[in-house]
């Protein structure tokens, strides 16, 4: 699966991207809020990637932070949420609103975004209220640091701990509770949050 492209931004037809990749052009659609933080078209551009793969289809969708990604494949796991109305909700709010409101059982905030009506808000907060909180969304990069060529040693850290099965609170707990240091790599950075409380 495409997890991240860095290329040369070709063009921007809301919500669409061209991305030059060495000679190849990526479609990839963005929400909102990356479409607003990216550079002008012939600059180049770092997007983190999710990746959707239908018998039909081969759907790249776009984020300029970690967090708006996380957020999107939560959106994904609710009942009756696709990938079209996960980019509206993104381009509504930011991540950390939207988990907020989730938190607060906000649901006139909620309907107040494109295309989201009161049955579907209060979908969102049963099935989100467990998974996600306001602190969740809170350690990504914002603005242009997003477009930055690499992710952060500490970002990609989390990324792994969440692939092996720890959510995300949990991870981003971990990965805090590690000395801040730039020179560990992110190995370093795991091997150091899986350590016990009680070990050197």
């Amino acid at each position: 699966m495409i997890g991240r492209i860095q290329g040369t931004l070709i063009s921007k037809d809301p919500p669409l991207l061209l991305v030059d990749v060495q000679g190849v052009g990526y479609e990839i659609e963005v929400p909102l809020s990356t479409l607003f933080d990216l550079p002008a078209t012939g600059q180049p551009v770092t997007l983190l990637i999710h990746t959707v793969v239908r018998e039909d289809a081969f759907l790249l969708y776009g984020f300029g932070r970690e967090t708006d990604r996380r957020l999107f494949r939560h959106l994904l796991k609710v009942t009756g949420v696709g990938a079209k109305l996960a980019l509206a909700v993104l381009s509504g709010m930011t991540a950390e609103e939207f988990a907020s409101a989730i938190e607060r059982n906000d649901l006139t905030a909620l309907v107040r975004l494109p295309g989201i009506g009161r049955k579907t808000a209060e979908r969102l907060v049963i099935e989100l209220r467990d998974r996600i909180g306001a602190g969740d969304f809170t350690a990504g990069p914002t603005g242009g640091a997003a477009f930055s060529p690499q992710p952060s040693a500490s970002s990609e850290a989390m990324i792994a701990l969440e692939a092996l099965g720890y959510k995300p609170a949990e991870a981003l707990k971990m990965v805090k509770a590690v000395p801040v240091d730039e020179q560990l790599t992110v190995e370093q950075i795991i091997r150091q949050a899986l350590r016990p409380k009680a070990g050197g």
